[in-house]
């Protein structure tokens, strides 16, 4: 438990910088869900449009420090990848 008031002000600091930490993670979550479900569907064209809402914000989560750069990078990487293949397979 925290005794000094600036230690009590850090906790209040901490306790705000979390949940919108979490917000942020939760919101990029669930547009990664989206994309996968989309891919799921086997629908090139939503998945296409999925992933380009996604990825800006999977992006912003690493600027904003709530993952790593690359761990947003290679989930970028990883959904593009998908997209692309599930669009070669539509058309062919």
């Amino acid at each position: 438990m925290a005794n000094t008031p600036s230690a009590k002000k850090m906790t209040r600091k901490i306790a705000r910088r979390t949940a919108i930490n979490r917000m942020r993670r939760s919101r990029m979550r669930t547009f990664i869900r989206k994309v996968e479900e989309a891919l799921g569907s086997g629908d090139a064209t939503t998945a296409r449009s999925a992933f380009a809402v996604a990825e800006p914000i999977i992006m912003r989560s690493a600027q904003k420090g709530v993952t790593h750069k690359n761990t947003a990078a290679r989930k970028v990487s990883r959904l593009a990848k998908r997209v692309k293949a599930l669009e070669a397979r539509a058309s062919a």
